[in-house]
């Protein structure tokens, strides 16, 4: 690697939106970020899932098609 073109990497502090902080590495002191594991909905299980239930049904009946 060429000398003095890379950025220091080091600590980096995270704050999330909902107050959670933590640590990671990067090459900027402090990250802030709107959503993290610990208020995204898929992550704390309120995540709501469309039910697409009978597509293939709905498709097999217009088509015509016999199993």
């Amino acid at each position: 690697m060429k000398k003095g073109i890379h950025p220091k990497y080091g600590k980096a502090i995270v704050k999330c939106a909902c107050g959670e902080t933590f640590e990671t590495g990067s090459t900027v002191k402090e990250l802030r970020v709107e959503i993290c594991s610990k208020c995204h909905p898929f992550f704390t299980g309120k995540q709501k899932f469309v039910d697409t239930g009978g597509r293939v049904e709905r498709f097999k009946k217009k088509y015509g098609i016999e199993d």
